[in-house]
């Protein structure tokens, strides 16, 4: 029997065995599809044959509704790299509470908040709203406002959240596509005004010269160009070096705003995310998932003469802006909990994890490779580094898949997708690491 039938075989009887350990997920599945669209409260969490429903989840781990315990590398996609249930966190929370939960005011802790992301990302000011989506959306509008230009530019394949101008050329519509001459032009979501298309421009990660052809081509027209510094919506694609450089200076040259999305990467791969990690600032950068330990939360902001134009007729408005659960956990977990010794902790960890997986897979002789950004990082079953979406479109999804089923049914709780990265928390151990790498290389026993 080859790999792939020993793979396809290894994952019939994993989903087999995951149908037999969650027969209370299946329940509630059937509940929950009757009550709402596709059993779960975001399309994201759809998943065959039906998801995991969690009831708690406390330090490094997560509990389902049948008492099955994970350690937890999912992380509320990203969110909780403070861990479940984190002490400072619940305590925040709880006096915040006590004060009242919402206001639609400004509080001190909203400006301390401010002053705190202001100083870990260089930034002027900040604007918060609740979400990641609601961040770039607001930062392409500013953007688009302050250059007086349309168009906006972002990258092949990458996410930036559900609103319009961004969800052309997001990688589950190319793959479903594939590759479709005027793939970019179709939008991932039904309801989307197909005039849209023509204000959104796209461009392969990596590639300075192609940027720099659609400044040739609409001169004087783009207003905003939008880049994740790591691509993390096709695993984990880093900037080639001089990469982030030259689209700085290019849109400085052109007089296009320059847009981080550090949604995935902000106080995660650093204090001050890939804005500090690889020393080039934008003018504007998105925040939201891990700055706010598990609320709700999201935030925008640059310099003060971008920012300026909210005071001139740019809409940047919201109920829950600031909102003082949220905000008070946000603070905690910038200055209670990711701390100096806490991003040490994590670096140790990511390397122990990313470099343990790398010799099993190696030893194994399977085609993947590693990443490893400290509490961020990635499995990708491809023999070589990925530079962008066209690298990602040979990874061989087969092997996650049954990956996937395999570490869930030991314990494991892995984040679905194979274009997605796991996030260790502060509370994770080395035990959990090493438990970790052990039923990776039991995997690879199975299917090499």
């Amino acid at each position: 029997m080859d790999t792939r039938a020993r793979v396809a075989s290894l994952l019939s009887k994993e989903i087999s065995t995951y149908r037999t350990r969650t027969p209370r997920s299946m329940e509630l599945y059937s509940r929950a599809s009757a009550a709402m669209p596709l059993g779960v409260a975001s399309s994201f969490q759809v998943a065959e044959p039906y998801p995991v429903y969690l009831s708690h989840g406390s330090g490094s781990t997560v509990e389902d509704i049948d008492g099955n315990r994970y350690i937890d590398y999912h992380n509320g996609f990203g969110t909780m790299v403070v861990g479940h249930a984190h002490p400072a966190i619940q305590a925040a929370i709880t006096r915040a509470a006590a004060s009242g939960t919402h206001f639609a005011c400004t509080t001190d802790e909203v400006v301390r908040l401010a002053e705190e992301l202001n100083r870990r990302f260089g930034m002027e000011q900040v604007r918060f709203c609740s979400t990641g989506t609601e961040a770039t959306m607001d930062a392409v509008r500013l953007a688009r406002a302050a250059a007086g230009r349309d168009l906006v530019v972002k990258v092949e394949a990458a996410y930036h959240g559900h609103h319009d101008a961004l969800m052309y050329s997001v990688r589950s519509t190319l793959d479903a596509l594939e590759r479709a001459e005027d793939a970019w032009a179709v939008p991932s979501s039904r309801g989307i005004p197909s005039g849209i298309a023509a204000y959104t421009k796209t461009v392969p990660f990596n590639d300075v010269a192609a940027l720099e052809r659609l400044f040739d081509a609409y001169p004087e027209q783009i207003g905003a160009v939008i880049v994740e510094p790591i691509m993390m919506n096709a695993g984990i694609i880093l900037p080639a070096p001089g990469y982030l450089e030259a689209v700085k200076e290019l849109c400085r040259a052109r007089g296009a705003v320059l847009i981080f999305d550090e949604v995935k990467t902000g106080v995660t791969v650093a204090p001050g995310g890939a804005t500090e990690l690889f020393g080039v600032q934008p003018d504007l950068i998105c925040l939201a998932k891990a700055i706010g330990g598990g609320t709700p939360i999201g935030a925008f902001g640059g310099t003060a003469a971008v920012m300026s134009e909210l005071g001139k007729g740019v809409a940047g408005q919201g109920t829950f802006n600031g909102n003082p659960l949220s905000v008070a956990a946000s603070l905690a977990t910038l200055t209670e909990v990711l701390t100096p010794a806490a991003y040490e902790h994590l670096a140790a960890l990511g390397t122990r994890l990313a470099t343990g997986c790398a010799k099993v897979l190696e030893h194994a002789g399977i085609a993947a490779h590693t990443t490893d950004l400290g509490c961020k990082g990635s499995i990708t079953f491809s023999s070589r580094p990925l530079a962008r979406y066209d690298d990602y479109r040979h990874v061989d999804g087969s092997l996650f898949d049954a990956y996937w089923f395999w570490m869930v049914n030991r314990g494991i709780f892995v984040t679905p997708g194979k274009e997605e990265q796991w996030t260790i928390s502060v509370q994770h151990t080395d035990e959990d690491i090493d438990r970790t790498i052990e039923m990776l290389e039991a995997y690879c026993a199975e299917v090499a």
